[in-house]
């Protein structure tokens, strides 16, 4: 019989991560058919997955054309009025472009604060009616890194959904761009941050990803000619190691659950980075094939880089 080597997958982009839940969701706003939207919505288990589907929400094209429809329907209802603001959101971060702030235009700005604003003015709506709706205060967090707010608010916004919501991945997750040195903040805030909420975090927990979600803005943020020298380094290989064997290595998780595919991709990536490359395999084996936008491309093409990134730790995997 001949040996059996089960070949990878082939890489493919799917901004459902595999969810049919999530792709119900997208498809359902591509075709304007909102109350099928309420229905998936109103399924949201918990905090968490009603962030992950909001996600889905925000990549939709178009939504704030037809929103006030739903609006008007059920004027009684304040989902659609979170939908609407979430979703602006993310509309905002499309006008303003994803690159660095010198290259990015007076217009562009003007663009991005004016949809910041509108976005805000929908999830303060949703909070005069519900100041315990812990989605339209996560992505409020998110907003005031783009309006640049000033600490203490941004710290109090973060807070006012931890207080509801302790382990609010998307929260932390915003509060730590907040808190980047390109944003509102520096690099030892940054990392204070990632490592005060793992120490805190339960085994098994995706808040693990904030310490490879840190050392990659560190390493973004460093001299393009240093190539991948800021992970060249015994302590930083020891604390995502350890970051993972809290969260993706435990032995209870499964690759599943609310947003799980880039949390898990950005451990893949820094290990390969920090040549960490059996670890990284292990991390590319629970993808699966699975690519998404973040954090690939940062670095370009998401599936050209996803696929070299694995082929290079495969290549090295077990070289002395």
């Amino acid at each position: 019989m001949w040996p059996f080597v089960k070949r990878p997958k082939a890489p493919v982009l799917d901004p459902t991560y595999g969810d049919p839940h999530r792709k119900a969701l997208i498809r359902a706003l591509e075709k304007r058919r909102w109350k099928f939207a309420r229905e998936l919505f109103t399924m949201a288990a918990d905090p968490d997955e009603m962030a992950f589907l909001m996600e889905a929400a925000g990549q939709v094209d178009g939504v704030q054309d037809w929103i006030a429809e739903w609006i008007d329907a059920e004027p009684d209802s304040t989902l659609p009025v979170l939908v609407a603001g979430c979703h602006a959101v993310h509309w905002a971060w499309e006008a303003r472009g994803g690159k660095r702030a010198k290259y990015t235009t007076d217009a562009q700005f003007q663009g991005f604060h004016e949809r910041l604003r509108y976005a805000e003015a929908l999830l303060e709506k949703v909070l005069a009616q519900e100041p315990d709706n812990v989605t339209a205060r996560a992505w409020l967090v998110t907003s005031s890194r783009g309006l640049g707010v000033g600490a203490v608010e941004a710290r109090e916004r973060f807070e006012a959904v931890t207080r509801l919501h302790p382990g609010h991945v998307v929260a932390h997750e915003q509060r730590l761009q907040y808190l980047c040195a390109k944003w509102s903040g520096s690099h030892e805030e940054m990392f204070d941050f990632a490592r005060d909420a793992v120490a805190t975090a339960g085994p098994n927990s995706l808040l693990h990803e904030l310490v490879p979600v840190a050392h990659f803005e560190r390493w973004e943020a460093t001299d393009p000619d240093e190539g991948n020298a800021y992970f060249d380094s015994d302590e930083i290989r020891a604390e995502l190691l350890t970051a993972a064997e809290n969260s993706i290595f435990h032995p209870d998780y499964i690759p599943a659950g609310p947003g799980w595919a880039p949390r898990l991709a950005i451990f893949a990536l820094t290990f390969e980075l920090a040549e960490e490359f059996d670890a990284a395999a292990r991390a590319f084996a629970l993808l699966d094939g699975m690519v998404t936008e973040w954090p690939w491309s940062v670095l370009g093409d998401p599936v050209e880089k996803f696929t070299i990134s694995r082929d290079w730790v495969a290549t090295n995997r077990g070289a002395s």
